[in-house]
């Protein structure tokens, strides 16, 4: 029962490699033992840990066949994903019903945002609000959005300079940079900001913050006075729900397009960055806005 897996590829090409921790889940990603019932694994749902070393142990003393084990649980999991896709096209086909309604105005999507960014475990949404709005306008000023990256990879790992990444059409540099905070961005992040932009292998014209949280007079000013020490970066401090007010109304005829572009990436994006039941908020909420007009 060790908690290192086999060497073994997967039916779609892919193979454990050499860091067979990268597909365990946190919980397990650092036990270096046979996992065995006295282990104490921090994870929620606790119990879920507790019955999942069980089982591992009755299948490793064999009061229960591996094979059936293994049975019963692609069967649930395959129970589970059925309701889940029957649930999901209950909400888009209730979307599918409202297309004849009045389209939301750009205030209307800001409140539905600004709720859907309130639910539990959002932590990738706003990058997913700035990521669509280049999605929707990004042909029209010269500019797209990088291929997005895993949600919980580090910049040191990917070499990414920051959540969303922009360059001009036709061209690979990096030209501006957005770095995500659901906390108050402090005078260390705009240091850490100032040394990526310092060792870029291409000149960033802008790295901007986007925060759901309060922006201290200290900080911002303490980012507008690095123009020069940057050798002319800028960077700013935006609030994600004022950004996202901003360019619905300076771009507001591609209102409902964004609204459709931001569902779009967040259905894409897998269970591990948006769970389902974030994904399920979005279209509740977005059912109920539309429901309203």
């Amino acid at each position: 029962m060790s908690s290192q897996p086999r060497g073994r590829p997967f039916a779609d090409g892919m193979s454990f490699g050499e860091d067979p921790s990268a597909f365990l889940t946190p919980a397990f990603r650092n036990i270096d033992r046979t996992l065995t019932t006295d282990i104490e694994i921090i994870g929620r749902p606790r119990q879920l840990y507790k019955d999942t070393l069980q089982l591992l142990a009755d299948a490793h003393a064999g009061q229960v066949s591996a094979k059936d084990l293994l049975a019963e649980t692609i069967r649930i999991l395959l129970v589970m994903r059925n309701e889940k896709d029957t649930r999901m096209a209950t909400l888009l086909a209730g979307l599918k019903h409202a297309e004849d309604v009045m389209p939301l105005s750009s205030e209307a999507i800001v409140n539905l945002i600004e709720q859907h960014l309130k639910v539990r475990n959002s932590s990738r949404l706003p990058v997913l609000v700035v990521a669509a709005a280049y999605q929707v306008i990004g042909e029209k000023i010269g500019e797209r959005v990088l291929a997005l990256q895993a949600h919980n990879a580090a910049d040191q790992q990917t070499g990414a300079l920051g959540d969303v990444e922009i360059c001009l059409i036709g061209d690979e540099d990096v030209v501006t940079v957005y770095e995500m905070k659901t906390k108050r961005v402090t005078i260390d992040d705009i240091d850490r900001a100032m040394q990526k932009i310092a060792t870029a292998s291409t000149r960033i014209n802008n790295y901007l913050f986007v925060t759901t949280d309060m922006i201290e007079d200290r900080v911002r000013e303490y980012a507008a006075e690095v123009y020069e020490k940057t050798g002319g970066t800028e960077i700013a401090i935006l609030d994600c729900v004022g950004f996202l007010r901003h360019f619905l109304h300076l771009f507001h005829r591609a209102r409902t397009s964004y609204l459709d572009a931001y569902q779009t990436v967040l259905l894409a994006e897998p269970e591990s960055a948006v769970s389902q039941p974030l994904k399920e908020a979005f279209l509740a909420l977005r059912q109920a806005a539309e429901a309203d007009e």
